[in-house]
């Protein structure tokens, strides 16, 4: 059958509408749908890394099972559509570590969320706001550049400090990024170029910036000032290139080429401009002196006359050193005033000492591996090793009557605790099975850690009893440790990461208290609790 009558009708009336009001009229429809259902004509592509929020439920179980939350609050979800690009191209950056949340306050039951949490964006000039929560609680607004560095070094760690590039003041620096735009800039730029390789925490580093960042600007248009944080492992290349063995290192080019390096490390900004204007290698010191050829009263050792010397002498303290090695420096002073006083008393004994650099044969024979390693011989035999000796009183005092020095005291791994020291690949297998773990990364030397050690042990004591948690310990100076630490981030010490089931979650800020490591468990596990208790209740 062909179409009604009406229906010919309508189609003819139809006909007979001018072009103009026909589109009018679509263009009319389409403005009704999209204030009816605006969502179904923006196609923003969102990460599925980044989690929508819109019921109040659903926004305080983020908070209470996150330690790490970025919210975006948008007055609408057209104003969001750049923000969003750039969130979910960082989201991938930051997984694992912090979490990415969008709530768009102008969509139905989101808008009851807004108001309920007292959060407006439409009172922004761009509609937006960036709201950081921290353990479960309102931390700060995030205030510093929307970029993608910024915003992934400030999810990476919440308090730390702002990049060298967020000053206003370093405005004048050329800040770079990555090897590429190293290479780049320095095939292109022909006026006089210093670049600083420096390192976030180094402290010489932040002294020199604020000069460094005024020259720039005092001299741009002639000369060339950058900057990069060339720490990062990724660029241990470079740092082997430009023989980058500390922080800062600034290095001179003229038309690209490296030419020498900038070291005055305590320099005004006019220091540094009158140094550009004329610019010199710095000048070499003098060589130092070997100790084994100064005058003094200690007796040089080698492989060769080692033994034939211990068996002449029956009483003798033999320091073996490394020249580079500063506690040997530190030491060295009351080692030669000591053997002066003891070189002016007859039958008491005397002091040698071996460069263990040189002199490896006898060295390794008598297992040295550390410096300074002070071991007493008597009447040509090794008798004992004594590390307590460092000062020139306790050196003479103890030469007159030699016994035994105190046992060594037991290194942390070798206290019994309840501490799982960790190492090389049964890090990640021992976290795994561990629901809360609190890893200190240390290294023995290392004072503050050293005060750290006793406050973290009475923690993990606090826990022993909990099969799911760990307080877990990782020596970095231990060859076995040292890809580990690379890898989890290690950048100082101590370091304290928190670990769920093996996966890195956050680095602890906290105090480095008992009450401060116990605390940070606790609330992680009544949070648990709270979340155990809710299940059943749905249940």
């Amino acid at each position: 059958m062909g179409p009604s009558a009406q229906a010919q009708t309508d189609v003819a009336a139809e006909e007979m509408v001018p072009a103009g009001r026909f589109w009018g009229r679509k263009m009319l429809l389409s403005l009704l749908l999209l204030i009816i259902c605006p969502s179904s004509f923006l196609s923003i592509k969102v990460s599925p890394l980044i989690e929508r929020i819109s019921d109040h439920k659903d926004f305080k179980k983020l908070l209470r099972t996150r330690n790490n939350v970025l919210v975006l609050y948008s007055k609408s979800a057209s104003v969001a559509e750049q923000q969003l690009k750039l969130l979910s191209n960082i989201a991938q950056d930051v997984k694992g570590r912090a979490t990415l949340s969008w709530i768009d306050c102008g969509d139905g039951e989101s808008r009851k969320l807004c108001k309920k949490v007292k959060v407006d964006p439409s009172k922004k000039p761009n509609g937006l706001e960036l709201l950081h929560y921290k353990d479960g609680t309102f931390h700060t607004e995030y205030n510093r550049p929307n970029t993608y560095k910024s915003l992934v070094a400030f999810l990476r760690d919440p308090e730390g400090a702002p990049l060298w590039e967020e000053n206003p003041e370093a405005k004048d620096v050329v800040h770079i990024d990555n090897e590429k735009e190293l290479r780049k800039l320095l095939k292109k730029e022909d006026r006089p170029l210093l670049m600083m390789f420096y390192a976030p925490w180094c402290g010489v580093c932040k002294r020199l910036m604020p000069s460094y960042q005024q020259a720039a600007t005092n001299l741009k248009g002639s000369y060339v000032l950058a900057g990069m944080n060339i720490h990062p492992p990724e660029f241990d290349r470079l740092k082997e290139e430009y023989n980058v063995k500390g922080y800062p290192t600034v290095l001179y080019f003229e038309k690209g080429k490296y030419m020498f390096n900038f070291e005055k490390y305590g320099a005004s900004a006019n220091d540094i401009a009158d140094w550009l204007k004329n610019p010199q290698p710095p000048i070499p010191e003098a060589p130092e002196v070997a100790w084994a050829e100064q005058d003094n009263a200690v007796y040089h050792l080698t492989d060769a006359d080692f033994d034939q010397f211990v068996t002449e002498h029956p009483s003798v303290l033999v320091m073996f050193y490394a020249p580079w090695c500063g506690h040997c420096k530190n030491m060295k002073p009351d080692y030669e005033k000591a053997a002066e006083k003891l070189h002016a008393e007859s039958g008491v004994g005397v002091l040698a000492a071996v460069d263990a650099t040189v002199h490896r044969a006898v060295s390794e024979r008598f297992h040295v591996t550390g410096f300074p390693t002070v071991k007493y011989f008597e009447n040509g035999e090794e008798k004992y090793t004594v590390p307590h000796l460092r000062t020139e009183q306790k050196i003479v005092e103890w030469m007159h009557n030699p016994e035994a020095p105190p046992p060594p005291e037991p290194s942390w791994d070798e206290k019994p605790s309840s501490v799982l020291h960790l190492v090389g690949e049964e890090f990640r297998e021992a976290l795994k099975k561990k629901k809360h773990s609190l890893v200190m990364f240390y290294a023995p030397w290392c004072p503050h850690c050293k005060s750290s050690v006793p406050d973290f042990t009475t923690a993990a004591d606090t826990f022993k009893d909990d099969r799911k948690i760990a307080y877990g310990a990782v020596d970095c100076t231990k060859e076995k440790n040292q890809g580990v630490c690379k890898q989890e981030g290690v950048e100082g010490f101590p370091t304290f990461n928190y670990y769920n089931y093996g996966k890195f979650s956050e680095k602890y800020n906290g105090e480095r208290t008992e009450s401060g490591f116990v605390g940070f468990i606790k609330t992680l596990r009544e949070r648990d609790q709270v979340k155990l208790g809710k299940k059943k209740d749905e249940l």
